[in-house]
């Protein structure tokens, strides 16, 4: 046996322990007449009289050192317990090695304390000491031994160890079998676990709890709500636990139910209750009920901080109501009750993970700007950036374009030692590959030598995103050669790769490599890239063919798609066949009902076209305005098609025109068929000249020294007049100008783009 060094005579002496502590509590009083006990005894009771807050404890160690009292075995102890409680366990350590005369007690207060700092490995390594000295544990000692062995997982252990007290008939209270029951459910040993719960003599609540949450964490729901309702008594853990445990488990209306009933037949409410509760209408989405255990925090006075405060701006943020979000992130103290009015004293907090969430519901709410802006405050303050905050950060730059603040966040997290992972590289992939710097992508996918399928994803997209198709098919066999499955979302990047590039062959191997070979079934998002795929290849029929072989009809997506293809191929009639099936399918997308009316519109039925667009009106859908945005020092310029807002437009518009004029010098004229059209991507705007991407294309012309690339984000798709601008302008001015839109990256250098102009 391991514990070879327990010793069945401690059993016999256990007697004898009792009766030495009940003569040392009878004639404690008088050990102030012993000369070489007076000083420890004094020291123990100012220690007694003082919290360990209010004393100095190196200064009153140095003290018992000093007059010799240490080695006093009630003195020694009583130093390492308040070493112990202050959690200064390294200092604990020293005076432990330094007693000459160690107990029980000294040996249990030591590892207690590991055991509370789950320090599990050093409590094993002091207890094997302890029996190597012939000290016999108590029941204390054996609870902390137990919680390490279920820390760490070491089942064999702890089962000799429970060996060990039966045979040497150590009594179980509830504390030492609770700390068994523990170990078995930790370690997954049911067996044992309901055997020793049915053999307990003593079961409180904390029993229950403990075999209730052991069989939730396994997913055994009917036995643990089986054990919840046998359960004569419940305290609030036990309600705290079965709930908890029932969302975790993906119960939430369940555990949403057993909500009410303790609302309506349970104890009141604690810290914990309020946290679970919150997080679980959080999950369901139940904004109207999170209010209402918002304002029950608020009449029972408990002071929103901490858990409470950060499951408060989640449930806030997740509804979208940032603005309510924010005012249990920035209200710390509650300023007294005015005559005609309440005010409140509001500062930032410090807590790490409250300005995680808070950045974190910036960014799931499409508020990039703020979240940059928190992020920046965060930083200013001196807040700790945990890893989780980082990510969040680095997507709100990724979709906001804002390559500068990026860079510096990734300089940051170098500068913090933090290792980038899987999970982190691939975020910060994306990012570079979102701001336009595909180089620096391919960077950080070498550096991170990780197997990651997310990993690899990010770096097959980003190669799809920028016009790079044959690299995204040659990444993916490269990835399939390295042994890594490739998922739903892999096939989604390569599918679009093979679809931007035109490479048709390759693509329809893929997709049924998918299905026959991983047996991953199609979702909307392959079947929309195989009808790109066949659409902007040209072939449109069998793109037709496609969607009614594989019953896509009533998929709008697809119908869009296959839409785009019949536009870009001048096919008026199949688009207006398709527009038509769009409309019927009663979609919500505006570029839809703008196609279909500027089809009428090419063929002058215009009763047509104003019957589209009363259509659009009636159903509410509404044509996003086209804007364009540049980021210069960290400031970003947003323009619409003829702005003039900016304090430069001005000298903007001056050099608009005059670099019109010398780009029809070298060959530019205006696709002046497009002027009395509206279709997506603001190809119906009346003036080519003022399109939002050629302001901001000007603005940072004359912004950025001649050798900097310009970076250009839309919100629609690139028109062909403005397309070929940007091709025509790259090569006057000898410029890299690359424009994210909706669909792809365009890199425009020496009169070309990247995209072969193929998009």
């Amino acid at each position: 046996m391991v514990w070879g060094c327990l010793r069945t005579r401690c059993s016999s002496s256990i007697h004898y322990l009792k009766q030495v502590r009940f003569l040392s509590v009878a004639l404690s009083p008088h050990l102030e007449f012993y000369p070489y006990k007076s000083h420890a005894y004094h020291y123990s009771s100012c220690a007694n009289d003082c919290s360990t807050d209010e004393i100095d404890l190196h200064t009153l160690h140095a003290k018992v050192i000093k007059v010799g009292s240490l080695q006093n075995l009630d003195m020694g102890n009583h130093i390492l317990n308040l070493y112990v409680k202050s959690q200064n366990l390294g200092h604990a350590q020293k005076v432990f090695d330094d007693m000459l005369n160690r107990d029980v007690r000294t040996w249990t207060i030591l590892i207690s304390g590991f055991a509370r700092v789950s320090s599990g490995g050093t409590v094993l390594k002091l207890f094997r000491e302890m029996q190597n000295e012939g000290v016999c544990p108590n029941q204390f000692t054996l609870s902390s031994v137990l919680k390490s062995c279920s820390s760490l997982n070491e089942l064999n252990l702890g089962k000799e160890v429970h060996g060990w007290i039966v045979v040497n008939g150590i009594v179980f209270d509830s504390v030492l079998g609770n700390s068994l029951l523990d170990l078995y459910v930790k370690c997954e040993d049911f067996g044992y676990a309901n055997k020793l719960f049915e053999s307990m003599r003593e079961r409180d609540t904390v029993s229950w709890n403990i075999l209730i949450g052991g069989s939730l964490h396994i997913g055994d729901v009917d036995k643990a709500i089986e054990l919840f309702r046998s359960l004569p008594f419940k305290d609030v853990a036990t309600w705290n636990t079965v709930i908890d445990g029932l969302m975790q488990d993906g119960f939430e209306r369940t555990a949403l139910e057993l909500l009410y009933e303790m609302v309506k037949n349970g104890p009141l409410f604690n810290r914990f209750t309020f946290t679970i509760a919150l997080a679980l209408v959080s999950s369901l989405s139940i904004l109207e009920l999170g209010k209402q255990i918002h304002g029950r925090v608020l009449r029972f006075r408990i002071h929103v901080t901490g858990l409470i405060q950060t499951c408060l701006i989640n449930m806030y943020c997740k509804s979208g109501k940032l603005d309510k979000a924010s005012i249990p992130f920035r209200e710390t103290v509650a300023c007294d009750r005015k005559e005609n009015s309440e005010a409140f004293c509001l500062q930032p907090l410090t807590d790490i993970v409250s300005w995680s969430t808070m950045v974190s519901g910036f960014v799931q709410n499409g508020e990039y700007e703020d979240a940059l802006k928190t992020f920046t405050y965060m930083v200013h303050e001196q807040v700790e950036v945990d890893l989780f905050t980082v990510t969040s950060i680095i997507c709100a730059c990724a979709n906001s374009g804002a390559f500068e603040l990026g860079r510096q966040v990734h300089a940051l997290i170098e500068k913090s030692g933090h290792r980038i992972d899987a999970h982190l590289g691939s975020s910060l992939i994306d990012m570079y590959v979102k701001c336009g710097n595909l180089e620096d992508a391919w960077m950080i996918f070498k550096q991170t030598n990780d197997g990651n399928i997310v990993l690899w994803t990010s770096m097959i997209s980003g190669c799809a995103m920028h016009g790079q198709g044959r690299k995204a098919v040659w990444l993916f066999e490269c990835m399939i050669s390295e042994g890594i499955t490739p998922n739903e979302v892999t096939f989604v990047t390569v599918l679009t790769a093979c679809s931007h590039a035109g490479l048709l062959e390759e693509g329809s191997r893929y997709f049924r490599l998918m299905k026959e070979v991983y047996g991953i079934h199609p979702g909307v998002e392959h079947f929309t890239c195989m009808v790109d795929l066949y659409g902007r290849a040209g072939r449109l029929k069998q793109a037709k063919n496609f969607i009614h072989e594989n019953g896509l009809s009533q998929m709008s997506a697809v119908w869009r798609s296959f839409l785009a293809s019949c536009w870009l191929h001048k096919n008026i009639e199949m688009a207006r066949w398709v527009s038509e099936k769009l409309l019927h399918l009663n979609s919500l997308d505006a570029g839809s009902y703008v196609l279909l009316s500027n089809i009428y519109a090419i063929e002058h039925r215009w009763d047509e076209a104003a019957h589209v667009r009363s259509l659009m009106q009636q159903r509410g859908v509404k044509k996003h305005p086209a804007q364009s945005w540049i980021q210069i020092k960290n400031q970003v310029h947003a323009f619409i098609m003829g702005d003039r807002s900016h304090p430069q437009d001005a000298e903007i518009y001056t050099y608009l025109d005059k670099l019109i004029g010398r780009l029809k010098e070298v060959g530019y004229s205006s696709d002046v068929h497009l002027v009395m059209q509206d279709v997506e991507g603001e190809q119906g705007e009346m003036l080519l000249g003022v399109h939002s991407e050629k302001l901001a294309i000007a603005y940072g012309i004359i912004s950025t020294s001649s050798r900097t690339p310009i970076r250009i984000m839309k919100n629609l798709r690139v028109c062909n007049d403005c397309h070929n601008f940007i091709k025509y302008t790259s090569l006057l001015l000898d410029r890299e100008i690359i424009v994210r839109d909706t669909h792809r990256f365009h890199h425009f250098k020496y009169g070309h783009c990247s995209c072969g102009d193929y998009w």
